[in-house]
């Protein structure tokens, strides 16, 4: 035997021993006479091959839309998938006599979606069925924006058939932590001077003045007592009134200097379940009159601090937030009177808008820096404008008004915890006992602990504006 003609022998032997170590991919009914088989599943628009152990001569199908057969052999039969639903194969021996009855059914391929859904989403627990002629999902998923990604790729598979049973797994309460804090300061100087001159003679009468010293009343409170009144008693004023001949000559010098400081700060904590809208109010409500038919109605509006927000938990830890916060109050330096009622006006600082954010991580969602200035100089015509005694006849007042407003939200994922972790504001204050409250005058003592640490801190530091 040549080289050639051995290598070609060995070629052919491993060929063979290769086909015959390879198992059939087909399905083998075993057959009971009387009895029906097992159920066949066939994916649709592929065919699978089933062999029975015992001879058939006759082949038939129920429904030829669902499943088309043909013979290989008297022992193998070619199945094909055509439309998803159930229908029945009878095998019949050659003696006529039945064999069997076989349950076919014929359901979508779900084998590519199902490994599409592994590579786009490795790891997760998600289970794939069918039902009819749809797709049933089912499992544990670690965020919604997975579970609308494998929602979207079943829909590719069967549009408008898909089931979700699918679960949210995860930490899917959120704790949002808003922080208002507003700075406001104003300044205020005013600097007037008025200048007054009287006649004391028979012959001629009369006063001038300007300002303050128009008034002739005041003019001689000046002479009298060496005091006059001032619309504005927190004014400082320094008063001089002197004689030459028949004449009074006064002068009257006014200055105010105020300053003032506001701060408010609120932070308002609440925590919502993922998808779900939270609401939180500390505050109260206003009545305010409304004529009606029936004469005068009250209608209640609500002020205080307001939180509303929705929180979505898209993926792991990122949360996304639609928020509505705010924060008004009863201004008292504004009101309306109708029908004898008195409505006082409202302050009011608002917010609405939607991010998205990390666990922990923190947003400055809203701010505004507000610099109000005004200066106002008045003066007599002409003698205003004179050199320094021009400024008997001036008055300058300056105004300045600065305000720094910033909202920052936080939010965080959340447990319930066990109660006896959480502490109370109640916590921090312990009531005294009778010696402490009638020896030593204490209407309230600290705790020991973390909490009497809390409530020992002092919050005095330096704040608001700098200004020159």
């Amino acid at each position: 035997m040549s080289m050639k003609t051995f290598i070609l022998a060995g070629v052919m032997g491993a060929a063979l021993a290769t086909t015959a170590l390879t198992p059939v991919a087909a399905e083998v009914l075993r057959v009971a006479t009387g009895q029906a088989s097992s159920a066949l599943n066939v994916p649709m628009n592929r065919a699978v091959v089933v062999e029975s152990d015992v001879p058939f001569a006759e082949l038939s199908i129920a429904n030829p839309g669902i499943a088309d057969i043909s013979t290989l052999s008297d022992r193998s039969i070619y199945v094909l998938g055509k439309a998803p639903g159930r229908t029945t194969l009878t095998l019949l021996s050659p003696d006529g006599k039945l064999i069997s009855n076989v349950d076919v059914h014929v359901t979508p391929d779900i084998a590519e979606f199902k490994e599409r859904l592994q590579q786009i989403l490795p790891g997760e627990t998600i289970e794939v069925r069918t039902a009819n002629d749809g797709i049933v999902l089912s499992g544990t998923v670690s965020s919604t924006a997975k579970l609308d990604r494998a929602l979207d790729l079943a829909s590719r598979y069967a549009p408008d058939r898909v089931s979700n049973l699918m679960v949210v797994g995860g930490t899917q309460q959120v704790m949002l932590k808003v922080r208002f804090a507003e700075m406001q300061r104003s300044v205020t100087k005013n600097l007037s001077a008025s200048l007054g001159i009287n006649s004391t003679s028979a012959d001629v009468g009369g006063s001038i003045g300007t300002g303050i010293l128009a008034d002739a009343t005041r003019l001689d409170q000046i002479f009298t007592d060496g005091t006059t009144t001032s619309p504005n008693e927190a004014v400082g004023r320094f008063g001089l009134g002197f004689t030459a001949g028949a004449l009074e000559f006064a002068v009257l010098l006014e200055a105010l200097e105020s300053k003032g400081m506001v701060r408010t700060l609120a932070e308002p904590n609440l925590t919502a379940l993922s998808g779900q809208e939270a609401k939180f109010l500390a505050g109260g409500e206003y009545p305010i009159p409304i004529p009606d038919n029936d004469g005068i109605g009250i209608e209640y509006k609500p002020f205080g601090v307001e939180l509303n927000f929705t929180p979505v938990v898209v993926d792991g830890d990122i949360i996304n937030l639609t928020i509505n916060a705010a924060v008004s109050s009863i201004d008292t330096t504004m009101a309306l009177e109708a029908n004898g009622f008195t409505v006082n006006a409202y302050k009011r600082r608002e917010t609405s808008t939607t991010v998205e954010m990390r666990d922990g991580e923190s947003f400055a969602i809203a701010g505004l820096l507000q610099d109000d200035f005004r200066d106002i100089n008045g003066q007599v015509p002409w003698l205003g404008d004179v050199p320094i005694i021009g400024a008997l006849f001036r008055s300058a007042e300056y105004q300045r008004a600065q305000s720094e407003l910033v909202i920052i939200v936080t939010p965080h994922l959340v447990t319930p915890v066990q109660g006896e972790a959480l502490a109370l504001p109640t916590d921090r204050v312990r009531i005294p006992t009778e010696r402490e409250l009638f020896l030593y005058g204490d209407v309230a003592t600290s705790p020991k602990g973390a909490a009497g640490e809390v409530a020992r801190q002092d919050f005095s530091t330096s704040y608001g504006y700098v200004m020159e």
